[in-house]
């Protein structure tokens, strides 16, 4: 084998490759005598057919079985011989491959950057710790109570006020036309608890049980379902009964209706909440201070195709939002020119992290257990209720799927491998805290931002989406959830009933 180094970059090398027609012909002959052992050929006895009968009945199966050999065998034995580490599958192009000539073929092989020996026991990092406030866990318990709170019938006749519960049926129609989803039966609205869009709530006020009556109302612009975006509707309201709330009294039986033993139960329960989602919330953010001090503290060479590659994939995102109009506001008015600038440096920040963190998980033998990712694909399906089984065999049938959850779950590995070996301070603050010094880091972000666009005027920050209100619940499936703060730890829902086991 011959082979001539004609691209020497650092990480992207180029060889043209030709191996002797003799070695070729001989490993074509051998191949041709094993098939022949075995071969039954009319007129000839097992074994025995001549090779010109082998070649004119097996030749081209066989070239092309030796030429694919070859190629996979000769090009691992080049990449071993040089020491070479490809970052991806090498690119073969044959160039020759004539009966009686020499094989000719070009390789290009993109190779991982030599990162050598990584130390993390002198990095220094900090981690907060959070624990819920006796006020949260208070605060929590009155929502719940709120939320589970009973209703009796409002004895004296009287007009309906905000507080009151108000049992209705309705159809709603626009231009007359009733429209899908719009009717409901029995629907228990509480006025001024801002369920459902806008001003329906407060046309009902007032309201006494065996009225009728229109609620004319304008579903907002962006309502979820662009058929009744922005139109005006009338819904045909009929008041069957008024009730008012009884107030929920917080104790054992209380907690008993949501599945615990006790009050105390129910507490425990709601400060494990919180704390695990405090916990998981300043882990994410002690994991992306610890992403952006390797990325300051690391700037070797990507490998360019690799690099390409991950540009795309944004890229594709960034022309997609654009074409939908869904740009982020610190993008808005730039030139393509600076975007590409900018997600170019985005692309070659993920590759280098990327890097970096497979070689420190392949150096400290961190990898991905197949139970690991059974529980990934279990969590996954836990979030399709009513289709998990569609899921699991979906993840359990498909590599690439499953590639795909133990990605996070290597990474997680490796930062947290990281994060042992580091000299980590835990810093203990109130909740308070923790929100105060995020909307700062998010604003601090935001003006850096809008610094880096000068003296072009800087866009508008983006608000979070108001929540939408929802249609009545029989026309939208009920009041749609906030969206939640992009920065903001999120506050406890209700805690789950305890389980069987």
């Amino acid at each position: 084998m011959q082979v001539v180094e004609t691209n020497s970059e650092s990480l992207l090398k180029d060889f043209k490759v030709t191996v002797d027609a003799a070695d070729i012909e001989a490993l074509i002959d051998s191949r041709l005598s094993e098939v022949g052992a075995d071969a039954r050929i009319p007129g000839f006895r097992p074994g025995k057919a001549p090779v010109a009968i082998l070649k004119q009945r097996y030749g081209q199966a066989v070239r092309g079985e030796i030429l694919e050999t070859t190629l996979r065998e000769r090009t691992q034995e080049l990449l071993a011989e040089r020491g070479l580490r490809p970052a991806s599958q090498p690119r073969v192009e044959v160039t020759s491959f004539e009966e009686g000539s020499d094989l000719e073929y070009d390789v290009s092989v993109e190779l991982l950057p030599d990162i050598g020996d990584v130390d993390f026991s002198t990095l220094e990092l900090e981690r907060d710790k959070v624990v819920a406030t006796d006020t949260e866990i208070n605060d929590t318990l009155q929502r719940l109570a709120d939320q589970n709170k009973q209703s009796e019938p409002v004895e004296t006749a009287r007009a309906a006020k905000k507080g009151d519960i108000v049992v209705i049926d309705f159809v709603g129609k626009i231009d007359d036309v009733a429209f899908d989803g719009g009717t409901g039966n029995d629907i228990q609205l509480e006025l001024g608890a801002d369920q459902f869009i806008p001003g329906f709530e407060d046309q009902l006020v007032g309201s006494k049980a065996g009225d009728s009556l229109d609620v004319k109302v304008t579903f907002p612009d962006d309502y979820g379902s662009a058929d009744l975006a922005g139109k005006d509707a009338v819904f045909n309201c009929d008041v069957k009964e008024l009730r008012q709330p009884i107030a929920t009294e917080i104790n054992d039986e209380f907690a008993a209706t949501l599945g615990l033993d006790s009050l105390d139960a129910l507490k425990e329960a709601i400060s494990g909440q919180l704390n695990g989602e405090y916990a998981q919330f300043t882990g994410e953010k002690a994991k992306r201070h610890l992403l952006d001090k390797l990325a300051e503290m690391y700037d070797f060479e990507v490998p360019p195709r690799m690099l390409e590659a991950e540009f795309e994939q944004i890229w594709q995102q960034v022309e997609q939002a654009r074409e939908n109009d869904q740009m982020d506001p610190e993008d808005q008015g730039k030139s393509e020119e600076e975007l590409r600038a900018q997600y170019q440096d985005i692309s070659a920040r993920r590759v280098r992290l990327g890097l970096l963190l497979a070689h420190v998980g392949e150096a400290n033998e961190l990898t991905v257990t197949q139970e690991e990712v059974n529980r990934a694909i279990m969590e996954q399906a836990r979030q399709m209720p009513g289709q998990e089984q569609q899921v699991v065999e979906f993840f359990r049938s498909n590599t690439d799927a499953q590639a795909s959850l133990q990605a996070p779950i290597f990474e997680d590995k490796v930062v947290n491998f990281i994060f042992e070996m580091a000299k980590v301070t835990e810093r203990e603050i109130t909740p308070e805290q923790l929100r105060a010094e995020t909307e700062a880091e998010a604003a601090a972000t935001e003006d850096k931002k809008a610094a880096a666009d000068k003296p072009k005027k800087a866009a508008p920050k983006k608000k979070a989406p108001a929540a939408k209100k929802a249609a009545p619940k029989a026309a939208a499936g009920g009041a749609k959830a906030k969206p939640k703060a992009a920065a903001k730890p999120k506050k406890a829902a209700a805690p789950k009933a305890k389980s069987a086991d």
